[in-house]
């Protein structure tokens, strides 16, 4: 139980960039297009970046002999503090919606997956199983994000950010010290 609940965790924490980037999108473009194209980009990489991270991580793992938890932990901390500093930053986002740059943005949401994935064996072992809640969360979340950001206003982004940082920054710490 306490490994399906982590990964719906590192799930919903990997979504978080994409939610909020979603609300955006939601908010600055009304093409029902987007809508129905976007989170099935975003889910697919989020279903193959981490299986690719966990067989180059598996590599690295028996190459240099570092304990996954600390690799894992780690990964997860500085995916936080990245979060942390692009929040504080308060960037702007623009993008041009058309299939490449949907293409381009489901890539640049999903390379914390991939940095996820090469850690992901002290998690579990059932590595498709926890690629697929991946893909589910990020899609949901893109999807939803989408519709909310059509009929809200931007500052709940800021907030799903936020929540993101927490839930990242407490898993690195706990899988850090295991």
């Amino acid at each position: 139980m306490h490994e399906i609940v982590s990964i719906l965790l590192i799930g919903i924490s990997l979504s978080m960039d994409t939610f909020s980037l979603s609300l955006s999108i939601g908010s600055l473009d009304s093409n029902n297009k987007i809508i129905n194209i976007l989170p099935w980009f975003v889910g697919i990489f989020h279903f193959f970046m981490p299986l690719m991270g966990n067989l180059i991580g598996i590599k690295i793992i028996s190459i240099f002999d570092i304990a996954s938890n600390v690799i894992l932990g780690l990964i997860l901390i500085f995916l936080g503090i990245n979060l942390a500093i692009h929040y504080f930053k308060d960037e702007e986002f623009s993008l041009k919606l058309n299939i490449v740059s949907m293409l381009m943005f489901a890539f640049s949401v999903s390379i914390d997956s991939f940095s996820v994935g090469i850690g992901i064996n002290d998690l579990t072992q059932k590595y498709f199983i926890a690629s697929i809640i991946f893909a589910l969360c990020s899609a949901s979340f893109t999807y939803l994000g989408i519709i909310i950001g059509k009929y809200c206003n931007k500052h709940i982004g800021k907030y799903a950010i936020i929540l993101g940082i927490l839930l990242l920054l407490i898993l690195g710490i706990t899988h850090l010290f295991k």
